[in-house]
């Protein structure tokens, strides 16, 4: 009898450690395919820059911005805290050239502009999917690290909760459509 029970004991601890080590993969796993994602973006971003220069004079300060944004966002590797944050801020920008340019209308018939535009639009996309899908990893994650009886396993392993991706406090603000129109 006394066998039995040190063997479920065992496999439970087991089942916990395997299930803590599954949940962390799908997290790295699921930043990994954001990490893809961000470099095409960062790959795009020079070109965006570039183009943008030719024709916004006036917005040097923020292409400027966008390129350090970038920088660091590189520069920060896997840590996630940093990188979310910097990703975050590079959104904020990418998006303010977007709106940018509307006050530049050569820029705008610009068809290189405009494919760079196309594309960028179509990497957000799947970013927000992806990021959408850490999301759930990273829950997933954090539920096992704080809940019994998994959190025993977790302390006893150093695994901490990890940052989800949130919205940024303009992306939170309500959308003023009459100003869309103007």
């Amino acid at each position: 009898m006394p066998l039995i029970i040190v063997l479920a004991l065992v496999a439970a601890l087991m089942w916990m450690y395997n299930s803590l080590i599954a949940r962390k993969n799908d997290v790295m796993k699921s930043f990994g395919f954001i990490d893809v994602l961000l470099k095409k973006r960062f790959d795009l971003i020079p070109n965006l820059v570039e183009t943008a220069k030719e024709y916004m004079g006036y917005e040097k300060e923020l292409l400027n911005d966008i390129t350090e944004l970038r920088s660091k966002a590189m520069a920060s590797g896997y840590n996630e805290k940093d990188r979310i944050s910097y990703e975050n801020q590079l959104t904020q920008k990418l998006g303010n050239i977007m709106v940018a340019a509307e006050n530049y209308p050569d820029l705008k018939a610009s068809q290189s502009f405009s494919q760079l535009q196309s594309t960028w639009k179509d990497l957000e996309d799947q970013i927000a999917g992806a990021r959408q899908a850490y999301n759930a990893s990273v829950t997933s994650y954090n539920n096992s690290v704080e809940m019994f009886p998994t959190n025993i396993m977790a302390t006893m392993i150093d695994y901490k909760t990890k940052p989800l991706f949130e919205a940024v406090t303009f992306e939170k603000e309500n959308v003023k459509a009459k100003e869309l129109f103007q």
